[in-house]
């Protein structure tokens, strides 16, 4: 809705949009509120921060001074995620797909957690022109190449597994990470002075989205279209569509190759939504030109976010802090957060408490065994 807001001018859903994004950033400030930590993945909490990080770049609404601000927020989430916390040896580094050992996935390294961290840093230099976050990001894309997770024919993986260091790769892929990861490199080339090193994956890139996720100029999701599609595949391709926008305005020589690809794609998902009693919902399969009965918020998100993004040739490009960004920063935003919740220092009246639980415990079970003997 943001990006709804920069394109259109239209402030309906300004308030709401600003409210939920102030509603989620939690205790530390770093959108990891305690409501949420313990199924929180990096990739989650890195959608948070980029959203953030588009509200800086558009000058979105900023808060009051006494609430975090949008720069600062997204600050916060990169730091804790560069922080060693975050970091292990395993693979030869990388983020890990899940924050906490608990959660599942927690032994997974993968492309959406690494390149959302990638494309962060990369849009924090080119807004604060600090080259640690380059760094970084120039650091995290040779880990992804390292790693296989992007071959030589530009196809992009999902991931592997720390016990196989990483080389059990999941060939599966989703337009989502290849197009989190050309955006990341388009801000690169941005920040870069238009580095040919940047230019060159720029174009892999799009060749390879190109051949895996367009048939006949519209975007197709192979990963899951012929089966089954979780609730997040159902909103991939607004995220390819919005991001792939953005990319025409950092990386200018990439405009009409993309924009031709946005226009189809577009054209053909306005073209399935013909359904529910108002004859306007929008289904999954924008290939069959059909609407296919599966109506949901991903799908309503896809279509906006296709059709927002042609408007992105008559918006001006994501600006920095020279360029009239108004978004204050703060560099050492959650590096103070903890990364687990906190408990409370055990007191005597606690280990007193524990003793007569367990002795409560222990006598019923002895009464029990022996009633049990008896009987």
């Amino acid at each position: 809705m943001i990006d709804y807001w920069h394109y259109t001018g239209d402030e309906t859903y300004n308030d709401v949009t600003y409210d939920a994004m102030q509603f989620q950033v939690g205790e530390n400030r770093d959108y990891a509120p305690r409501n949420w930590t313990l199924s929180l993945g990096n990739d989650d909490q890195s959608f948070w921060g980029m959203s953030a990080m588009l509200a800086a770049e558009v000058n979105f609404r900023d808060p009051p001074e006494n609430q975090p601000q949008w720069l600062a927020l997204a600050q916060a989430v990169w730091n804790e995620q560069a922080s060693p916390d975050r970091r292990d040896d395993t693979c030869g580094g990388g983020l890990r797909w899940q924050i906490f050992p608990s959660n599942n996935g927690y032994d997974y390294k993968n492309t959406i957690a690494n390149g959302c961290f990638f494309s962060m840093g990369a849009h924090l230099a080119r807004y604060t022109k600090n080259d640690t976050y380059a760094q970084w990001s120039t650091k995290t894309w040779d880990w992804i190449m390292e790693k296989n997770y992007i071959d030589k024919d530009w196809n992009v993986f999902d991931g592997g597994h720390v016990p196989y260091n990483c080389t059990d790769i999941n060939r599966q892929q989703y337009s989502y990470n290849a197009a989190i990861l050309l955006s990341g490199a388009a801000y690169m080339y941005d920040y870069t002075n238009k580095s040919k090193d940047w230019e060159d994956r720029i174009n892999g890139l799009i060749d390879g989205m190109e051949r895996v996720f367009f048939i006949n100029g519209t975007l197709y999701e192979p990963s899951c279209e012929g089966g089954f599609c979780s609730s997040d595949m159902l909103s991939y391709k607004g995220y390819v569509h919005r991001w792939l926008a953005v990319v025409t305005q950092v990386a200018p020589f990439t405009k009409d190759r993309i924009m031709k690809l946005l226009r189809s794609s577009a054209a053909a998902a306005v073209k399935q939504c013909t359904g529910g009693a108002n004859g306007r919902q929008c289904g999954f399969h924008w290939t069959t030109g059909v609407y296919d009965g599966q109506t949901g918020a991903g799908q309503e998100m896809d279509v906006l976010g296709a059709l927002s993004s042609l408007l992105v040739t008559d918006s001006n490009a994501p600006v920095t802090n020279s360029t009239g960004g108004t978004s204050i920063g703060d560099p050492n935003a959650g590096s103070t957060s903890p990364t687990l919740p906190q408990a409370a220092p055990i007191t005597t009246g606690d280990r007193a408490g524990a003793g007569i639980v367990t002795a409560i415990i222990l006598g019923t079970t002895i009464i029990g065994a022996v009633w049990m003997a008896l009987d």
